[in-house]
């Protein structure tokens, strides 16, 4: 197997770099050019980072991850304090949406470091 022209990290220190919001090859340019827009290529280490195609895993593992969390809470609420069902909609759903948007980005970063360093390249159609 031919080892690709950019640098190849061990797997963890990839996927650092992508939940953090750095090119997973190099960690010297930023993963995204918006929210959530990948850049096409990395300045710094010509990764092809737009050829990953993350989809839906991304929003997949978000949801997993914020059900959990809210899940844990409404029970340990129901359980616990019993407040009225207006109280716990003002306090899980805003936390839902923000829990949401926040791990979104560094999902998705940690998905493409892990897609860039087993090679699930996508060649431009």
């Amino acid at each position: 197997m031919v080892p690709p022209p950019w640098p190849n990290p061990p797997m963890k220190v990839q996927i650092g770099r992508g939940i953090a919001g750095r090119c997973p090859a190099c960690g010297e340019s930023p993963l995204f050019a918006s929210y959530l827009r990948v850049v096409v290529a990395c300045p710094s280490c010509k990764a092809p980072l737009g050829q990953l195609r993350s989809d839906d895993a991304p929003a997949y593992v978000t949801i997993l991850i914020v059900g959990h969390i809210v899940v844990g809470l409404l029970v340990l609420m129901e359980t616990t304090l019993v407040p009225p069902l207006w109280l716990e909609a003002a306090i899980l759903l805003p936390l839902t949406l923000v829990l949401a948007l926040a791990l979104l980005p560094l999902v998705k970063g940690g998905i493409l470091a892990v897609m860039l360093r087993i090679g699930m390249i996508r060649p431009p159609q």
